[in-house]
């Protein structure tokens, strides 16, 4: 989640073969060149979001309408990540938002605040003002406090979403501070930061509202792929722990993950045997899948990684969902070129 190695791991999103790395300053000047404001409709302050329309989807213009992606940036991310996936959508044809939602998780607008998830909403407003999208076709991705996001926006506005892809996401914030402060990092502090101090009784209700897990079944409509490393918790930030209980959040009860194959999972960073046949030999993936289950509109992936994402399966995986039709979960081989797989944090 650190910015800095994130997006030097994600900058071969923008080209095949990059010759040099840019810094995060470079990244931040050239997201600031792609970016529109966008007035707050909760606040009335001026926010940030990277903008790409392809000419073809111009509102003025006749023809179909277009998919909109919306992109989260990581925990300690902000709009420096916003054109990492514009060359993904622009494979596509599709229009990209990429909010910044009140920037780094050190502060209480950001975090899962009303005001960030407002934010959100009110980017992909911008997009249907000013190209002609297709409504069935709204999709959400983001990794790590992405991945966070996404959670909430489809708790918060189910009924906006075709599809919701969440890669090594924190589904409770509680949990996850604790977590944090045994490893002795600084998610821990960055948490208190947002949620008024240590987890307690006076920020109980600020922590539960900030945390997906709680409000998952008001998402049960919508399509939702989530995904998780197996080293991570280990090699990365977010034990696998966090997926697999807001998987279980969306689940039938036979079709939770048992809280000892969790344990397992998170001390052993393998899959228990009991679980070993449930796997698929996914060819969108670049990672091996060693545990997958799905359960009504919502699957789990465990993959062969850690604390990373993989953003050309996310959209192809997004790119078979439409609303109001049933959740597809097939295997597909879609023949857009794969972008590598992002390491979100070291």
């Amino acid at each position: 989640m650190k910015p800095v190695a994130c997006l030097a791991s994600c900058v071969t999103l923008l080209a095949a073969e990059p010759v040099k790395r840019p810094s995060a300053v470079e990244m931040r000047a050239a997201a600031l060149k792609l970016a529109v404001e966008v007035t707050s409709t909760k606040d009335g302050t001026p926010q940030k979001v990277v903008y790409y329309q392809p000419d073809a989807a111009a509102k003025n213009l006749t023809g179909p309408t277009v998919p909109l992606l919306v992109f989260l940036h990581t925990w300690s991310g902000s709009i420096e990540q916003g054109p990492l996936l514009i060359g993904l959508a622009k494979q596509r044809g599709w229009v990209l938002v990429a909010p910044d939602f009140r920037g780094i998780n050190h502060q209480p607008e950001a975090c899962a605040s009303d005001l960030a998830s407002q934010d959100i909403i009110d980017a992909v407003d911008y997009a249907k003002t000013h190209a002609r999208i297709d409504p069935d076709r709204i999709y959400l991705v983001g990794g790590s406090g992405g991945g966070h996001m996404s959670l909430v926006m489809a708790t918060r506005a189910p009924q906006l979403w075709a599809a919701v892809s969440a890669w090594v996401p924190i589904s409770d914030l509680t949990a996850w501070h604790s977590e944090s402060s045994v490893r002795k990092n600084n998610y821990a502090q960055m948490i208190e930061q947002c949620c008024g101090g240590k987890p307690g009784p006076a920020t109980a209700a600020e922590y539960r509202h900030r945390s997906p897990l709680f409000h998952l079944a008001a998402a049960k409509g919508v399509p939702l792929d989530i995904n998780t490393g197996i080293h991570d918790g280990h090699t990365g930030s977010v034990p696998v722990s966090q997926s697999l209980l807001a998987f279980n959040a969306l689940a039938t009860a036979d079709k939770q993950v048992s809280t000892e194959d969790i344990a397992f999972m998170v001390r052993e960073q393998k899959i228990p045997a009991t679980l070993s046949l449930e796997t698929q030999n996914d060819p969108e993936r670049q990672k091996a899948v060693l545990f997958r289950r799905s359960s009504g509109n919502a699957r789990v992936t465990v993959f062969e990684g850690g604390h990373d994402s993989e953003p050309s399966a996310a959209l192809a995986w997004l790119a078979r969902q439409r609303k109001g039709q049933p959740v597809n979960f097939s295997l597909g081989s879609d023949s857009s070129p794969q972008a590598p797989s992002i390491e979100l944090s070291k």
